[in-house]
């Protein structure tokens, strides 16, 4: 089985601190918790956000369409194709 233990996380604090430097670290930790805290605040937005939401609201905006309208076609008084007007003869 593959994890990672504690020889593995020690690993990868060394080779972070080889890449940073120990002066970054604190600047980096603080980011991370920053990003971690506004990722579980946007979440918890999220589930109030839909939990808001009525259930019906799909059928809410399909119930305004009135019978015959399809919603799709222009409104235009005349279409264009059988609309075609006969020359005058003089």
């Amino acid at each position: 089985m593959m994890g990672i233990g504690f020889p593995e996380l020690m690993i990868i604090l060394v080779i972070i601190m080889i890449i940073f430097g120990a002066g970054k670290l604190p600047e980096i930790g603080s980011a991370f918790g920053n990003s971690i805290r506004n990722f579980k605040k946007s979440m918890k937005e999220a589930e109030e956000d839909t939990e808001a939401l009525p259930e019906n609201a799909a059928t809410d905006e399909t119930a305004e369409v009135t019978e015959g309208d399809s919603g799709n076609e222009p409104e235009t008084a005349e279409d264009p194709v059988t609309s075609t007007t006969e020359p005058e003869e003089k």
